[in-house]
């Protein structure tokens, strides 16, 4: 069995990041987040998101890219708010955010992420955790 310790902090938005996430998606965006994460084989430390982006820290075995495993999360909890929620059209935007963590460092990702809400509301955000384009390149 191979060892490995690879933790991310991914960040992704909603399309034009319009305030999409609404309960009632977030509640299916997360059941096919943890379904899809044990079909990759992913370690889910924390997710927490707000009405136009989520925030995912997340173990990605060796075997699995960064881009396939948010193109699988996208994909699928797009598709599955889109087939439940019909009157509506839900679109994640083009792209995301992804950053390395270390040992250290993991459980304060992990307390950022799964706060969200909170943090946004008391408006004490980490402009590094919360970037998901390169505004310098």
């Amino acid at each position: 069995m191979t060892y490995w310790r690879l933790h991310y902090h991914i960040i992704w938005s909603t399309q034009d990041r319009e305030p999409l996430l609404t309960a009632e998606n977030e509640k299916i965006f997360y059941g096919v987040l943890s379904k899809k994460g044990k079909d990759l084989g992913l370690i889910i430390h924390a997710a927490g998101s707000v009405e136009d982006h989520v925030h995912l820290v997340v173990s990605i075995p060796p075997n699995l890219s960064i881009a396939d495993c948010v193109r699988h999360i996208k994909g699928a909890s797009a598709h599955a708010i889109n087939q439940e929620r019909q009157n509506e059209k839900f679109h994640w935007q083009e792209g995301y955010g992804v950053l390395t963590i270390g040992e250290r460092s993991l459980a304060t990702v992990m307390a950022y992420a799964a706060h969200q809400k909170e943090h946004h509301n008391q408006n004490k955000i980490i402009d590094i955790y919360e970037r998901t384009e390169d505004v310098m390149g």
